[in-house]
């Protein structure tokens, strides 16, 4: 899975690219990890970076409301 493609010699086309950005998590988010990505299409647009936009998704944990958000509800 790339992140990267350079714009010379026709990288993007050519699939020729590298893994230059990541995504770290800590001990209790990798454990709520779900799924994690990367939106290669957004760089095949016009005048789009030479990076394409990387997204992870955690499933939260629920929280119990607090005395005071439990007012205001």
């Amino acid at each position: 899975i790339y992140t990267f493609w350079d714009y010379f010699r026709n990288a993007f086309a050519r699939n020729a690219g590298i893994r230059i950005d990541h995504i770290l998590l800590n001990g209790p988010a990798s454990k709520m990890l779900i799924d994690a990505g990367v939106e290669r299409d957004v760089r095949g647009w016009e005048k789009s970076s030479d990076h394409a936009p990387t997204w992870v998704r955690l499933k939260l944990p629920k929280q119990r409301p607090t005395p005071a958000t439990a007012r205001t509800k």
